[in-house]
Protein backbone atom coordinates (compact mmCIF):
# COMPACT_ATOMS: atom_id res chain seq x y z
CA UNK A 1 0.00 0.00 0.00
CA UNK A 2 1.14 3.61 -0.84
CA UNK A 3 1.87 5.95 1.90
CA UNK A 4 -0.01 8.32 -0.14
CA UNK A 5 -3.29 6.35 0.34
CA UNK A 6 -6.06 6.67 -1.96
CA UNK A 7 -7.29 9.12 -4.69
CA UNK A 8 -7.98 12.21 -2.71
CA UNK A 9 -4.12 12.65 -2.74
CA UNK A 10 -4.35 12.88 -6.28
CA UNK A 11 -7.03 15.12 -6.10
CA UNK A 12 -5.45 17.53 -3.53
CA UNK A 13 -2.44 17.39 -6.46
CA UNK A 14 -4.70 18.62 -9.04
CA UNK A 15 -5.78 21.63 -6.98
CA UNK A 16 -2.07 22.22 -5.53
CA UNK A 17 -0.97 22.52 -8.76
CA UNK A 18 -4.18 24.99 -9.93
CA UNK A 19 -3.23 27.15 -7.04
CA UNK A 20 0.26 27.10 -8.72
CA UNK A 21 -0.22 28.32 -12.13
CA UNK A 22 -2.38 31.08 -10.45
CA UNK A 23 0.08 31.81 -7.78
CA UNK A 24 3.29 31.96 -10.69
CA UNK A 25 0.48 34.06 -13.17
CA UNK A 26 0.16 36.88 -10.32
CA UNK A 27 4.17 36.73 -9.07
CA UNK A 28 5.41 36.95 -12.86
CA UNK A 29 2.65 39.56 -13.72
CA UNK A 30 3.47 41.85 -10.43
CA UNK A 31 7.27 41.45 -11.05
CA UNK A 32 7.31 42.45 -14.78
CA UNK A 33 4.71 45.00 -14.68
CA UNK A 34 4.83 46.82 -11.26
CA UNK A 35 7.65 45.38 -8.77
CA UNK A 36 11.45 47.09 -9.90
CA UNK A 37 13.18 43.85 -8.42
CA UNK A 38 16.83 42.55 -10.07
CA UNK A 39 16.19 40.91 -13.24
CA UNK A 40 17.49 37.66 -12.27
CA UNK A 41 15.55 37.94 -8.83
CA UNK A 42 13.03 38.45 -10.80
CA UNK A 43 13.09 34.78 -12.55
CA UNK A 44 13.95 33.61 -9.75
CA UNK A 45 10.52 34.07 -8.27
CA UNK A 46 9.35 32.99 -10.98
CA UNK A 47 10.80 29.27 -10.68
CA UNK A 48 10.66 29.23 -7.01
CA UNK A 49 6.60 29.86 -7.31
CA UNK A 50 6.59 27.34 -9.93
CA UNK A 51 8.28 24.55 -7.07
CA UNK A 52 6.33 25.89 -3.65
CA UNK A 53 3.11 27.40 -5.21
CA UNK A 54 0.60 29.40 -2.96
CA UNK A 55 2.93 29.36 -0.70
CA UNK A 56 5.58 30.61 -2.60
CA UNK A 57 3.42 34.01 -3.42
CA UNK A 58 2.22 34.44 0.31
CA UNK A 59 6.27 34.52 0.64
CA UNK A 60 6.89 37.06 -2.23
CA UNK A 61 3.52 39.09 -1.36
CA UNK A 62 4.92 39.83 2.60
CA UNK A 63 8.95 40.14 1.44
CA UNK A 64 9.06 41.68 -1.99
CA UNK A 65 6.00 42.76 -3.64
CA UNK A 66 6.51 46.69 -3.85
CA UNK A 67 3.27 48.04 -1.70
CA UNK A 68 3.15 51.39 -3.68
CA UNK A 69 5.25 53.03 -5.99
CA UNK A 70 8.67 54.24 -5.12
CA UNK A 71 8.56 52.33 -1.49
CA UNK A 72 10.22 48.99 -3.03
CA UNK A 73 13.67 50.10 -1.12
CA UNK A 74 12.25 50.93 1.98
CA UNK A 75 10.29 48.03 2.14
CA UNK A 76 12.78 45.11 1.29
CA UNK A 77 15.09 46.71 3.59
CA UNK A 78 14.80 44.57 6.86
CA UNK A 79 17.58 41.52 7.33
CA UNK A 80 14.43 39.33 7.19
CA UNK A 81 13.26 40.10 3.68
CA UNK A 82 17.23 40.81 2.49
CA UNK A 83 17.21 36.72 3.37
CA UNK A 84 14.69 35.71 1.68
CA UNK A 85 15.91 37.39 -1.27
CA UNK A 86 18.91 35.55 -1.01
CA UNK A 87 17.59 32.15 -0.15
CA UNK A 88 15.29 32.49 -3.51
CA UNK A 89 18.56 33.25 -5.52
CA UNK A 90 19.68 30.11 -3.99
CA UNK A 91 16.48 27.98 -4.36
CA UNK A 92 15.80 29.02 -7.82
CA UNK A 93 19.30 27.55 -9.22
CA UNK A 94 19.76 24.44 -7.29
CA UNK A 95 16.08 23.32 -6.74
CA UNK A 96 16.49 23.96 -10.77
CA UNK A 97 19.35 22.00 -11.04
CA UNK A 98 17.72 19.19 -8.72
CA UNK A 99 14.62 18.58 -10.23
CA UNK A 100 16.07 18.39 -13.82
CA UNK A 101 18.62 16.28 -13.06
CA UNK A 102 15.75 14.45 -11.04
CA UNK A 103 13.49 14.34 -14.17
CA UNK A 104 16.67 13.43 -16.60
CA UNK A 105 18.51 10.27 -13.96
CA UNK A 106 15.02 8.61 -13.79
CA UNK A 107 15.25 7.17 -17.37
CA UNK A 108 18.14 5.81 -16.75
CA UNK A 109 16.90 3.45 -13.52
CA UNK A 110 19.93 4.62 -11.44
CA UNK A 111 18.96 3.60 -7.36
CA UNK A 112 18.13 6.54 -5.61
CA UNK A 113 21.43 7.04 -4.06
CA UNK A 114 23.49 7.29 -6.72
CA UNK A 115 20.48 9.88 -8.22
CA UNK A 116 20.71 12.04 -5.36
CA UNK A 117 24.49 12.69 -5.77
CA UNK A 118 23.69 13.75 -9.13
CA UNK A 119 21.14 15.74 -8.32
CA UNK A 120 23.23 17.18 -5.50
CA UNK A 121 26.55 18.00 -7.83
CA UNK A 122 23.79 19.48 -10.99
CA UNK A 123 22.34 21.49 -8.42
CA UNK A 124 25.24 23.39 -6.99
CA UNK A 125 26.68 23.51 -10.76
CA UNK A 126 23.53 25.31 -12.06
CA UNK A 127 23.44 27.12 -9.18
CA UNK A 128 26.63 28.33 -9.11
CA UNK A 129 27.95 28.95 -12.79
CA UNK A 130 24.10 29.84 -14.29
CA UNK A 131 22.52 31.75 -11.44
CA UNK A 132 25.23 32.52 -9.26
CA UNK A 133 27.71 33.66 -11.38
CA UNK A 134 26.81 34.33 -14.55
CA UNK A 135 23.77 36.69 -13.53
CA UNK A 136 25.52 37.85 -10.79
CA UNK A 137 29.11 38.79 -12.76
CA UNK A 138 28.35 42.30 -13.90
CA UNK A 139 27.56 43.18 -10.03
CA UNK A 140 30.56 41.54 -9.10
CA UNK A 141 32.74 43.55 -11.35
CA UNK A 142 32.17 42.27 -14.72
CA UNK A 143 34.52 38.82 -14.57
CA UNK A 144 32.75 35.50 -14.43
CA UNK A 145 35.51 33.86 -13.22
CA UNK A 146 36.10 36.52 -10.40
CA UNK A 147 31.90 35.84 -9.58
CA UNK A 148 32.59 32.30 -9.70
CA UNK A 149 35.49 32.61 -6.82
CA UNK A 150 33.22 34.49 -5.24
CA UNK A 151 30.32 33.21 -4.96
CA UNK A 152 31.48 29.91 -4.31
CA UNK A 153 31.71 29.14 -0.83
CA UNK A 154 27.98 30.79 -0.08
CA UNK A 155 26.92 28.86 -2.70
CA UNK A 156 28.14 25.53 -1.44
CA UNK A 157 26.97 26.21 1.92
CA UNK A 158 23.37 27.18 0.83
CA UNK A 159 23.38 24.07 -1.41
CA UNK A 160 24.58 22.04 1.49
CA UNK A 161 21.44 23.31 3.48
CA UNK A 162 18.82 23.13 0.34
CA UNK A 163 19.77 19.51 -0.19
CA UNK A 164 19.59 18.46 3.67
CA UNK A 165 15.83 19.38 3.50
CA UNK A 166 15.29 18.12 -0.23
CA UNK A 167 17.15 14.24 -0.23
CA UNK A 168 15.51 12.86 2.82
CA UNK A 169 11.98 14.09 1.49
CA UNK A 170 12.52 12.72 -1.60
CA UNK A 171 13.89 9.56 -1.32
CA UNK A 172 11.75 8.47 2.21
CA UNK A 173 8.45 9.32 0.18
CA UNK A 174 9.44 7.52 -3.13
CA UNK A 175 10.75 4.67 -2.40
CA UNK A 176 7.00 4.54 -0.28
CA UNK A 177 5.21 4.68 -3.44
CA UNK A 178 7.25 3.53 -6.48
CA UNK A 179 5.11 5.94 -9.22
CA UNK A 180 6.02 8.82 -7.35
CA UNK A 181 9.71 8.27 -9.41
CA UNK A 182 8.42 8.43 -12.39
CA UNK A 183 8.39 12.12 -13.81
CA UNK A 184 5.35 11.55 -15.86
CA UNK A 185 3.20 11.05 -12.26
CA UNK A 186 1.64 14.36 -10.62
CA UNK A 187 3.21 12.49 -7.43
CA UNK A 188 6.49 13.10 -8.60
CA UNK A 189 6.18 16.72 -8.74
CA UNK A 190 3.92 17.29 -5.66
CA UNK A 191 7.27 15.36 -3.82
CA UNK A 192 9.74 17.65 -5.88
CA UNK A 193 7.39 20.56 -4.07
CA UNK A 194 7.27 19.54 -0.57
CA UNK A 195 11.35 18.76 -1.29
CA UNK A 196 12.00 22.75 -2.43
CA UNK A 197 9.94 24.26 0.14
CA UNK A 198 11.28 22.12 2.84
CA UNK A 199 14.73 22.76 1.42
CA UNK A 200 14.32 26.30 1.48
CA UNK A 201 13.20 26.54 5.11
CA UNK A 202 16.52 24.74 6.17
CA UNK A 203 18.10 27.18 3.98
CA UNK A 204 16.99 30.37 5.31
CA UNK A 205 19.05 30.39 8.30
CA UNK A 206 22.37 29.80 6.91
CA UNK A 207 21.23 32.61 4.37
CA UNK A 208 20.68 35.01 6.80
CA UNK A 209 23.96 34.32 8.02
CA UNK A 210 25.25 34.24 4.69
CA UNK A 211 23.47 38.32 3.99
CA UNK A 212 24.19 39.67 7.94
CA UNK A 213 28.20 39.13 7.19
CA UNK A 214 27.99 40.38 3.57
CA UNK A 215 29.07 37.35 1.99
CA UNK A 216 26.11 37.10 -0.09
CA UNK A 217 23.08 39.56 -1.37
CA UNK A 218 20.27 39.76 -0.59
CA UNK A 219 17.24 41.24 -2.01
CA UNK A 220 17.47 44.42 -4.34
CA UNK A 221 15.66 46.66 -6.91
CA UNK A 222 16.52 47.52 -9.95
CA UNK A 223 16.94 51.19 -8.83
CA UNK A 224 19.45 50.86 -6.56
CA UNK A 225 21.26 48.07 -7.79
CA UNK A 226 20.72 49.08 -11.90
CA UNK A 227 19.16 46.42 -14.29
CA UNK A 228 21.99 43.84 -13.54
CA UNK A 229 24.16 46.06 -15.06
CA UNK A 230 25.47 48.65 -12.61
CA UNK A 231 28.75 47.39 -10.32
CA UNK A 232 28.31 47.10 -6.28
CA UNK A 233 30.18 49.21 -4.20
CA UNK A 234 33.54 48.08 -2.70
CA UNK A 235 32.22 47.16 0.14
CA UNK A 236 29.38 44.80 -1.58
CA UNK A 237 32.00 43.35 -3.81
CA UNK A 238 33.84 41.65 -0.62
CA UNK A 239 31.06 39.26 -1.02
CA UNK A 240 33.02 35.91 -0.31
CA UNK A 241 36.24 37.81 1.24
CA UNK A 242 37.99 38.84 4.22
CA UNK A 243 35.30 40.48 6.49
CA UNK A 244 34.59 37.60 8.27
CA UNK A 245 37.11 35.26 10.34
CA UNK A 246 38.23 32.35 8.38
CA UNK A 247 36.72 30.54 12.39
CA UNK A 248 33.11 31.71 11.84
CA UNK A 249 33.36 30.71 8.42
CA UNK A 250 34.37 27.13 9.58
CA UNK A 251 32.00 26.61 11.81
CA UNK A 252 29.40 27.48 9.84
CA UNK A 253 31.00 25.36 6.68
CA UNK A 254 31.16 22.36 9.52
CA UNK A 255 27.43 23.25 10.70
CA UNK A 256 25.84 22.93 7.16
CA UNK A 257 28.20 19.70 6.25
CA UNK A 258 26.55 18.20 9.62
CA UNK A 259 22.71 18.92 8.74
CA UNK A 260 23.87 17.92 5.01
CA UNK A 261 24.77 14.29 6.12
CA UNK A 262 22.15 14.09 9.03
CA UNK A 263 19.26 14.50 5.73
CA UNK A 264 21.37 11.68 4.23
CA UNK A 265 21.40 9.32 7.15
CA UNK A 266 17.46 9.37 7.73
CA UNK A 267 17.51 8.95 3.85
CA UNK A 268 19.15 5.71 4.46
CA UNK A 269 17.10 4.80 7.70
CA UNK A 270 13.79 5.85 6.25
CA UNK A 271 14.02 5.37 2.45
CA UNK A 272 15.67 2.78 0.25
CA UNK A 273 18.77 4.21 -1.37
CA UNK A 274 19.00 1.08 -3.72
CA UNK A 275 15.35 1.54 -4.90
CA UNK A 276 15.15 2.34 -8.46
CA UNK A 277 12.74 3.21 -10.70
CA UNK A 278 9.70 0.91 -11.79
CA UNK A 279 10.27 -0.97 -8.90
CA UNK A 280 6.93 -1.90 -7.33
CA UNK A 281 7.97 -4.81 -5.69
CA UNK A 282 11.03 -3.65 -3.91
CA UNK A 283 9.24 -1.32 -0.59
CA UNK A 284 11.28 0.41 1.63
CA UNK A 285 9.08 -0.40 4.55
CA UNK A 286 6.54 -3.19 4.88
CA UNK A 287 2.87 -2.80 4.23
CA UNK A 288 0.76 -2.40 7.13
CA UNK A 289 -2.51 -3.84 6.77
CA UNK A 290 -5.07 -3.99 9.08
CA UNK A 291 -7.55 -6.41 9.63
CA UNK A 292 -11.38 -6.28 10.13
Amino acid sequence: MSIFGSNLTDTLLVVWFALTAISVGYVAWDLFTRTPEMKVMKWGWVLVTLYTGIIGLIIYWFSCREPAPGTHEKFIAPLWKQSVGSTIHCVAGDATGVIVSAAVTSLFGLPMGIDAVIEYSAGFAFGLFIFQAFFMKDLLGGSYWHAVKSTVLPEWLSMNSVMAGMIPVMIILMTRDPRAMEPTSLRFWGIMSLATLIGAAIAYPVNMWLVANELKHGMGTERALGKGGEKMSMGAMKMGAGNVRLSSKLLVTLITVAMLATGGCLAAAYGDLSMVPGDTKKMSMPDVHTSK
